[in-house]
């Protein structure tokens, strides 16, 4: 890795403390989201680094849709206890059986929107003013839309043309009672980033992301795991290929990659010559031209 690309990620990570020091001096209840995937592994890296030599500030949630890869659930029980961090997982399941929300049907049915009302009723239920997410402005054009300090209103909902301006790194965090902050400091980082970034500090990663054989199933051409969660059509067959995932998420909607890459230096060859964006595996994404965006407004990560 070359002194400019290290004084990049220096630069970044410099900037992702400050804004979570920032999050610490101004708000009494933060939590960290928490999903099991890089970018929040990243996150809990750098808050780790933030307060050090103290514990990290504020509890991890995570909002578990009860469709996740074991691989996650258990990395991310590993990471708790080597950070000696308080975890809150509310489950998606209890959201449906008190009725607060109704599964889906269908082929594609999957739990992933119905994470929102799980989020904001977690929320509401600590109490927390402001949670902090690993959300990149290089992901999707919903996301590039957001600020540093993202308000949301007492609905949990979040209006794209109105948001503060951030000039010169000052972040305003005045809310109204019931209202609350997303707050992503990874904003500015690229996937190649976090990646290079993970291989400079030798951060451990869940298996998912390294190649693999798995069973799948092409739907669409987006490669799922074959899991119980999936009804397989008629016209589909599951088969195994060797892949791994760019991102981690609901496994009903999580998209994998044919892949070789079984190092952090070879998935950074292969993010250098990609030409679809990660969220690009997401099938959820693909629901409608504005998907990310229309669930943002409801309240989403």
């Amino acid at each position: 890795m070359s002194s400019y690309q290290r004084s990049h990620l220096k630069q970044l990570e410099s900037e992702a403390i400050y804004v979570m020091r920032e999050v610490a001096a101004q708000f009494e209840r933060p939590v960290l989201l928490f999903s099991g995937g890089k970018d929040s592994i990243v996150m809990a890296h750098l808050a780790r680094r933030a307060f050090y030599p103290g514990k990290i500030v504020f509890p991890l949630l995570h909002i578990d849709t009860g469709h996740n890869f074991q691989e996650t659930l258990d990395f991310r029980d590993e990471l708790v206890d080597k950070l000696d961090v308080r975890l809150i997982v509310r489950y998606v399941q209890d959201s449906i059986d008190q009725g607060r929300v109704v599964e889906e049907t269908g082929p594609n049915a999957s739990r992933n929107v119905l994470q929102t009302v799980t989020l904001l009723d977690a929320l509401a239920e600590f109490k927390f003013e402001v949670a902090l997410g690993g959300a990149r402005r290089d992901e999707e054009k919903a996301r590039a839309k957001e600020r540093f300090f993202s308000h949301r209103d007492r609905f949990g909902q979040w209006d794209p043309k109105n948001q503060r301006p951030e000039l010169w790194a000052l972040y305003n965090g005045r809310k109204h009672p019931d209202e609350h902050f997303r707050v992503f400091p990874l904003s500015n980082w690229t996937e190649m980033d976090i990646w290079q970034y993970i291989a400079l500090n030798q951060i451990p990663i869940p298996s998912l992301y390294f190649s693999h054989q798995r069973e799948i199933v092409n739907r669409g051409g987006t490669l799922l795991a074959a899991c119980p969660y999936i009804s397989i059509q008629p016209d589909e067959r599951v088969e195994c290929r060797r892949v791994r995932f760019r991102t981690i998420g609901d496994m009903t909607c999580t998209g994998a990659v044919e892949s070789s890459a079984s190092s952090i230096e070879e998935i950074i060859q292969e993010v250098a010559a990609a030409r679809v964006t990660e969220r690009g595996t997401r099938a959820d994404d693909k629901r409608s031209e504005a998907a990310m965006e229309d669930r943002k407004k409801q309240g989403y990560f």
